[in-house]
């Protein structure tokens, strides 16, 4: 257990110091072309690494019902800017839809009645933030991989994007909007799922209200919120500022394992 820990302790130290290069540290080194070049091998490096040291499948650690956190933390946005998430919340998310679409054969829309009615995964599992903190939580919810194989992705489809209702910062290019992406493995992770519960209870509004997005072996910036839809794409390039996600527009790590 000590040398698990270690190494995760190891992971997520590697993690917040490559994202401080990125995003705090000198001028000149962050603006440099070959250092970006260079962070961009380590992160290969360092998925490749850990995928091969633990494997596709294996699992983050579970935990039980007495090691749930009493207080779990609320990061990132507590509650989404915008008229049409206000509305949805008004309604009690009765006329929310997550739609599924991009590179598959069957696009869908369900509603939040329509996604707790399809068979779901309960873990609990511990939230690793890249602040430094850490919680768990009892996160229940549909498995991503069942619901991209009734959609049905076509062979050029080789990650996961997730859009959210969570203008994260005001911006006239529509660069604000929060988003996340995973790869297919990931993404077909047993553990991977799209969480509608937390503790036994819907979930808050402050905690992602109605869906959002558990991929536990990664830190919390990937852990999307607000969810609204779901797209499998060829390439991450086309999307906002190209890196695959909010955060790593501004420098942090597109994979973020621990």
């Amino acid at each position: 257990m000590s040398r698990i820990i270690t190494r995760r302790r190891f992971l997520i130290g590697a993690t917040m110091t490559a994202s401080a290069l990125g995003l705090a540290g000198c001028d000149a080194l962050g603006e440099s072309d070959r250092t970006k070049s260079v962070l961009k091998i380590a992160e290969g490096l360092s998925m490749k690494t850990q995928r091969f040291l633990l494997g596709d499948d294996a699992l983050a650690r579970e935990f039980t019902e007495a090691d749930i956190s009493p207080t779990f933390r609320a990061n990132g946005t507590s509650m989404p800017d915008n008229a049409r998430y206000i509305e949805w919340m008004n309604q009690r998310f009765s006329s929310w839809r997550l739609e599924v679409g991009g590179l598959v054969d069957k696009p869908m829309q369900l509603s939040l009645a329509e996604l707790k009615a399809l068979p779901a995964r309960t873990q609990i599992t511990r939230h690793d933030c890249v602040e430094g903190w850490s919680a768990i939580g009892k996160w229940t919810g549909v498995p991503l991989g069942a619901l991209l194989q009734a959609a049905g992705l076509k062979p050029e489809a080789r990650y996961i994007v997730f859009h959210c209702a969570d203008e994260y910062e005001k911006t006239l290019d529509g660069s604000g909007w929060y988003y996340e992406s995973i790869d297919l493995v990931d993404a077909f992770h047993p553990q991977t799922i799209l969480a509608h519960t937390m503790n036994g209870r819907d979930l808050e509004v402050a905690h992602g209200a109605p869906l959002r997005l558990r991929v536990e072996r990664q830190l919390g910036y990937k852990q999307a919120k607000y969810l609204t839809g779901i797209e499998a794409v060829a390439d991450l390039g086309q999307l906002y500022g190209g890196n695959g996600g909010f955060w790593e527009d501004r420098g942090y790590e597109w994979y973020a394992g621990i």
